[in-house]
């Protein structure tokens, strides 16, 4: 899957991809932090995720790869799929 698949997904460095995610407060970003949560255990692909107020930041790439992979991609698409 293209990152063109993926709404305003960015690909840094040829490495990972990266997406902000705003919220109206809060709350609402940790209630989107634990969605992701549910969503990675189900791949078993984990995003590092930063949650401060009202945002939440999400990069992937695949660990044993050392870059991007299909499960990169697989994942965004999941995860702007909680925000739809």
């Amino acid at each position: 899957m293209p990152i063109e698949n993926i709404k305003s997904w960015t690909v840094v460095d040829g490495h990972h991809i990266h997406k902000v995610f705003r919220f109206p407060d809060f709350l609402k970003a940790l209630e989107f932090v634990n969605r992701i949560a549910v969503v990675a255990e189900a791949q078993n692909h984990h995003p590092d995720l930063l949650l401060t107020w009202g945002k939440v930041e999400v990069t992937s790439y695949t660990h044993t790869a050392d870059g991007l992979t299909e499960k990169d991609y697989t994942l965004a698409a999941a995860i702007d799929g909680l925000i739809a």
